[in-house]
């Protein structure tokens, strides 16, 4: 009986772990924020939309989500995370720019200070658009 219950056992450890993997092959990448359509000043506990324009290289690319990190106090560092599938058939895209919109609420008094991320320069250091809004009553 044990020696029935290993063999079906190893039968399905083979069988379940295929070597051809038809799953799309795909990774996050940030991209760079083109343009950011923010309010000049905001108003403590409204909610606030904020667009950011961004483009895609090409058919490849999804949108998946928006990195957002409160890096303390009142700054905020933002990027836009795409989805990256692997293919050798790639298309441009007719309109590459796309935005995307969060939403923020201001709970405190004081300046906000945004970090929109833009790409990396050539030494590989983290290039930002920094924006600072004020927060009244």
């Amino acid at each position: 009986m044990k020696q029935l219950f290993v063999g079906l056992c190893a039968l399905l450890v083979l069988v379940s772990c295929s070597i051809n993997d038809d799953s799309p092959q795909l990774y996050y990448e940030f991209m760079p924020v083109d343009s950011v359509d923010i309010p000049e000043e905001f108003q403590l506990n409204h909610i606030y939309e904020i667009t950011m324009t961004y483009t895609r290289p090409d058919d490849c690319y999804a949108y998946s989500d928006v990195y957002y990190a409160n890096d303390g106090g009142n700054t905020r560092t933002v990027a836009v995370i795409c989805t990256v599938y692997q293919d050798d058939n790639c298309l441009p895209l007719d309109y590459p720019e796309y935005e995307v919109s969060f939403n923020f609420k201001p709970t405190s008094l004081g300046t906000y200070v945004f970090n929109f991320w833009q790409g990396e320069d050539e030494n590989g250091e983290d290039q930002f658009m920094v924006i600072e809004v004020p927060v009244t009553e």
